[in-house]
């Protein structure tokens, strides 16, 4: 472990269609071109010896370092302290745009700010996850890397005419680059890593860099000054919004539930999963906190997206039906679970999973995700057109003949299927959203099936969901087992937040899935997933519990949740999924179901304070 940063140790960067982590101590050690679920460059956080890195830091003496990001931008600052000089790298990617394209570039710019600081700069890439050997080409301006594969990465020099003198300490260490740069205070040099470069090295002027920069900055600022939100966390929640713009695939729409693979969920366990594709679940929550934010574009680019995979598999009589739970983002399905044998895995956590097996599961829930993130935005003026409403028809004429079976359910069991309530729930959110769309728009409907479906759905809910020994909803039919993701039962209006049972069922989950006010999934040992080991909490479910609290009028406690779950983020605002009894974030990171729970819990707690 101590070789490996943690897991929290790191800032985001992006382009809109790729992204890399930096660590604190410097170094890029997750990065994957040309898209997030390409197969990676840097890959040293799974693997320190074989996946791969790209390494500034002082080269002399101890050295403590900061890092933080440019105010309102996703330009990240890591600064190094030393007794003889205090120095920074100003880490960004140049924003891509919404068209396809293989080309792509990360800018690292070394920085003296005071005294004077040699910086020892390593790059070694490691092609295809480690698994295509490379050739490094040294010439006057730069060097590439040139994979087996055909991979190639280019790196530019970003200096003055007068600074030749840089290249003649690059050296070659079997295939990979290192040279040193000594700075005085006020200078700033720097280096420009170009996937599929156009042309070959070529020296980057001070002033072109600028230029860059300065694009780069007025983008993100710009962007986020279409953030409609004035409440208490401010701060908080537009760096999560930028979170989740980087993680959101631009040709598409398509938001990555995290930019990562196989971070574990419990040190060297097994639940190591590679979350670089799009759920339709995660996504579609997107809607409600972009929409809440004012990001309408984004919204409407997701909802496009949905409505694409709504068309292409409408009445597929596949056994987990039309639509898979999650995708690539540019929409394709083949997401064929790998294990990558030659890597050992974050701090030794292995297998190391790439693509993920459980795309096909039978989650009957992400239907009513779908609909009520459809319905929301039907709301706010994002409408469906002709086809991809009858497309909707076909969906839900499968999901009428289909909602009561067993399924996998929202945590992507492997132990066998199961009636969970919560798949129950949102398929009632489903025929319940569709007979509002209907009634608003005036478009042809199955009126009479849906509301029958609907109606029985909360029958048996009511019925076969709640444990009178627990005095609560439970997990799943048969069972006294509680599931946090059941806290949206009041959220999707199933129930409303005054209900008795509803209260009950809050005091519940109090008593066994809250921790110091972190909050559980469930509890593995009471309902076996088929996984070997523990979990940590889910921060996304915290996040839920606030958004129920508030909601049932819970207000101070609800405050005093989130503002403790404040402190777990990490340095620059970022959460992975869980947190372990040490306060150490575990999985993968940065999540996205995580930023947009919390989005949800601030606008729901902001109304439920000003309202008190």
């Amino acid at each position: 472990m101590d070789d490996y940063p943690l897991i929290e140790n790191h800032g985001l960067l992006g382009d809109l269609q790729t992204s890399a982590l930096v660590s604190t101590d410097g170094t890029v050690d997750w990065f994957c071109c040309p898209r997030f679920d390409s197969p990676s460059v840097f890959g040293a956080l799974l693997d320190k010896d074989k996946g791969g890195h790209c390494t500034v830091r002082p080269r002399h003496g101890t050295y403590t370092t900061k890092q933080l990001y440019l105010p309102d931008t996703a330009v990240l600052v890591t600064r190094f302290m030393t007794e003889a000089g205090a120095g920074e790298v100003l880490d960004f990617m140049p924003v891509t745009g919404s068209a396809v394209t293989a080309r792509h570039r990360l800018v690292r710019i070394l920085r003296c700010v005071r005294g004077s600081m040699t910086f020892d700069v390593e790059i070694a890439p490691r092609f295809d996850y480690g698994r295509s050997p490379h050739r490094l080409h040294l010439t006057e301006h730069g060097a590439v890397f040139a994979a087996e594969d055909g991979s190639q990465l280019t790196v530019h020099a970003v200096r003055e005419p007068q600074d030749r003198r840089i290249l003649q300490i690059m050296t070659d260490r079997q295939d990979d680059l290192h040279f040193t740069l000594t700075l005085e205070a006020g200078q700033e040099r720097g280096l420009v890593l170009e996937w599929a470069a156009d042309g070959p090295p070529r020296d980057v002027r001070l002033a072109e860099y600028q230029q860059l920069f300065g694009r780069t900055v007025a983008f993100w600022r710009t962007w986020l000054a279409q953030s409609q939100y004035t409440g208490r966390w401010r701060e908080t929640v537009e760096r999560s919004a930028i979170t989740l713009k980087l993680m959101t695939y631009a040709p598409s729409g398509a938001l990555v539930a995290a930019p990562t693979a196989a971070l574990p969920e419990q040190l060297g366990g097994e639940r190591n999963w590679d979350y670089r594709f799009t759920w339709i679940r995660d996504a579609s929550f997107s809607v409600y906190a972009l929409l809440g934010l004012g990001f309408t574009e984004e919204a409407r680019a997701f909802i496009g997206w949905l409505s694409d995979r709504v068309k292409e598999r409408a009445g597929s009589d596949g056994d987990s039906g039309p639509l898979n739970i999650m995708y690539k983002v540019d929409g394709s399905s083949d997401l064929e679970e790998q294990t990558l044998g030659h890597w050992t895995g974050y701090a030794g956590s292995a297998p190391v999973r790439i693509g993920n097996g459980a795309a096909t599961q039978l989650q009957l829930d992400i239907y009513g995700e779908a609909l009520d993130s459809i319905y929301f935005a039907h709301r706010h003026g994002i409408q469906l057109g002709h086809y991809g409403w009858t497309s909707l028809l076909t969906n839900l004429d499968w999901l009428v003949d289909h909602w009561d079976q067993a399924g996998e359910g929202l945590w992507e069991i492997r132990g066998g299927r199961r009636h969970f309530t919560y798949g129950r729930v949102m398929s009632w959110v489903a025929f319940d959203r569709a007979l509002r769309l209907a009634g608003s728009s005036g478009r042809p409907a199955a009126a009479d099936r849906w509301s029958a479906a609907r109606d029985t759905i909360y029958e048996q809910v009511m019925a076969k969901g709640w444990s009178e020994g627990q005095q609560a909803f439970v997990q799943h039919y048969g069972s006294d087992v509680l599931d946090s993701s059941l806290l949206r039962m009041a959220t999707v209006g199933f129930l409303i937040p005054e209900d008795p049972m509803w209260a009950s069922t809050l005091d519940a989950m109090e008593r066994e899935l809250v921790s110091d006010s972190l909050v559980y999934r469930y509890n593995p040992e009471a309902s076996p997933d088929g996984l070997r080991g523990s979990e940590g909490t889910f921060s996304l479910c915290t996040f839920m519990y606030v958004d129920a609290l508030a909601r049932a009028g819970r207000t101070d406690k609800a405050r005093l949740v989130f503002e403790k779950m404040m402190g777990y983020a990490n340095h620059l605002g970022l959460y992975s999924e869980e947190i372990d009894l040490t306060g150490r974030q575990l999985g993968n990171f940065p999540q996205a179901f995580t930023h947009l729970a919390l989005i949800d819990a601030a606008i729901t707690l902001d109304a439920a304070l000003n309202r008190r």
